[in-house]
């Protein structure tokens, strides 16, 4: 009943605009209080420390400065002029470029919001004035940018990484196959609405017009080369590549593009800081929930709740999409991860379900709930961007979430579209 009360607290804090972060925070310390007394208190700050200290969690700060970087320098323009000049005679192009450049920006980034931010503001414009609907518009932008947190560097799976004690580089590279094969799809019905509405398309292709391109962004294909090619190739680890990610972005933007200034730089820091701020904040106070679970031991006892009711593969990873499904549409993708993975995560563990393949499904979840409202971040972001409303954008995103959904099941129930290239590498 205390847990039930607990529970019910925090979603209506959430509810009505209460910080996720301070919602947690205020949950785990009550709980903690009920359960043990008020001397437990004087673990608090030690558990917030240590929650948020965590070395593969220093990704995040770096990552999130790195992609700030690259919206700030002509980084986008240039991926999107190159795209463009790959794809845009196609009927529709503008739609697939759009999808494309989210890719490609997926690799760099690792942030769906800094996706949004970075492409749309230039792509949404161009598309409503070539005369694409503004909600078909919002819709193709944001889902797209989803497929930031499946390709890898991603930061729900650094997240998830470090809470489920996982390799983050078997998760960034079970995350290629399912984030290139969702682009593909998301392209696939852009071309299927291309033809059936006579979308226009863009300049004929020409191969000059592509090399100059190739030409003009070849500094910013390198990027996903160094970040990707270092962490894969294991010369460095994820922390580590996020590092070299933000010196490679400051070299590019100072030296090679010469359009980054230090005032470019501090408005940069200042905003990376809030951003980081606000998820650290977050991990240090799951941290505190999460040693009130552990020591009520709710996980197991939920484990073996469902467990009692069914201990089959297919139906308990059933049960867990539906569970991450709900949530989605409630809470943000870090405070999924912070607040339910651990929670699941004896059960994953007693019924035999790998955790790589786990973090891949949750991470797709995630990209799912970042579509559906009412608490859809990215959704909302592509919704400003594009000046139209939510709920008409929603309407025209249901394709797109759809193929999201077809993937998520594609990937749960076909584990070797996940983990065919990790057993590849690493065998097994």
């Amino acid at each position: 009943m205390t847990y039930l009360m607990l529970f019910g607290g925090l979603l209506a804090m959430v509810l009505i605009n209460v910080p996720i972060a301070v919602a947690i925070g205020v949950v785990a310390l009550i709980g903690m209080v009920l359960a043990q007394g008020s001397d437990t208190l004087l673990n608090v700050p030690l558990t917030l420390f240590d929650g948020a200290t965590s070395f593969p969690l220093l990704a995040i700060p770096l990552f999130v400065l790195a992609g700030e970087l690259m919206n700030i320098s002509s980084i986008s323009r240039r991926l999107i002029d190159l795209v463009s000049a790959m794809i845009g005679f196609v009927r529709g192009g503008l739609a697939m470029v759009n999808i494309g450049v989210s890719m490609f920006f997926a690799e760099i980034s690792g942030s769906a919001v800094a996706d949004v931010a970075a492409t749309g503001s230039v792509l949404m414009p161009a598309m409503k004035k070539k005369g694409y609907k503004p909600a078909f518009v919002a819709a193709v932008t944001s889902s797209s940018a989803s497929l930031a947190i499946i390709i890898p560097p991603s930061i729900s799976m650094i997240l998830y990484g470090a809470i489920a004690d996982t390799s983050i580089v078997k998760l960034f590279l079970a995350g290629v196959i399912p984030g290139v094969l969702g682009g593909g799809l998301l392209m696939a019905l852009s071309y299927y609405f291309a033809v059936r509405y006579n979308l226009p398309r863009e300049e004929a292709f020409s191969f000059k017009v592509l090399r100059q391109k190739l030409r003009d962004a070849s500094w910013a294909l390198m990027l996903p080369v160094i970040i990707l090619g270092g962490i894969f190739g294991g010369v460095v680890t994820a922390t580590e590549g996020a590092g070299l990610a933000v010196v490679a972005a400051l070299f590019i933007g100072f030296v090679v593009y010469r359009e980054l200034t230090l005032q470019h730089l501090y408005k940069c820091m200042v905003r990376a800081s809030v951003q980081t701020a606000a998820v650290m904040l977050l991990v240090a106070t799951s941290a505190l929930l999460g040693l009130y679970l552990t020591e009520a031991r709710l996980p197991q006892e939920m484990a073996q709740a469902i467990i009692s009711v069914t201990d089959d593969q297919i139906a308990v990873l059933m049960l867990l999409n539906l569970l991450f499904f709900v949530l989605g549409m409630f809470l943000h993708g870090a405070a999924a991860i912070i607040l339910v993975v651990p929670m699941v995560l004896p059960l994953v563990q007693q019924v035999g379900i790998d955790p790589i393949h786990f973090g891949i499904i949750v991470t797709l979840n995630l990209a799912i709930g970042q579509q559906t409202p009412p608490v859809a971040s990215v959704l909302a972001t592509a919704c400003s961007i594009a000046k139209v409303d939510m709920w008409s954008t929603t309407r025209a995103n249901l394709p797109f979430i759809g193929v999201l959904i077809a993937l998520l099941l594609l990937v749960t129930y076909v584990p070797s579209v996940s983990l065919g290239l990790v057993n590849w590498v690493y065998g097994g």
